[in-house]
């Protein structure tokens, strides 16, 4: 298993910045491709970006191209999601997600593991 547990949410005013980061655990993290989502009141779970194994491949939703950035540190087990220029839109919970198939990274049949995500609001 590859629990993840993230961090680094928070509110902040729109225009503002926050970088969520998700600790996974086990010596195998590097083997797996990584994704955040996002899940909004009233919405479905949206995905906003995920990065390859060994992080030289990214994907972005539309909406959060250009602002915001997916990293990974597989020495530290570590996945990243620097987010800049927040807008209102952005408050959501955000989850972090990891797996080893080959659907659509896109999608959230992608991923077998997932944390218990952390909250971002954005004032406006």
């Amino acid at each position: 298993q590859v629990p993840l547990v993230e961090s680094g949410g928070g509110l902040v005013q729109a225009g503002g910045s926050l970088r969520l980061s998700c600790a996974a655990s086990g010596r195998t993290f590097s083997r797996y491709y990584a994704g955040w989502f996002r899940l909004a009141p009233g919405k479905e779970r949206e995905f906003v970006a995920a990065i390859s194994r060994s992080g030289g491949a990214t994907y972005y939703a539309d909406s959060v191209k250009g602002r915001f950035t997916i990293s990974r540190d597989n020495v530290k087990n570590t996945v990243y999601l620097q987010m800049n220029s927040l807008k209102p839109e952005d408050t959501a919970v955000y989850y972090c997600a990891s797996g080893q198939g080959s659907a659509s990274r896109v999608t959230v049949g992608a991923y077998d593991y997932w944390g218990t995500g952390t909250q971002v609001t954005i004032s406006s």
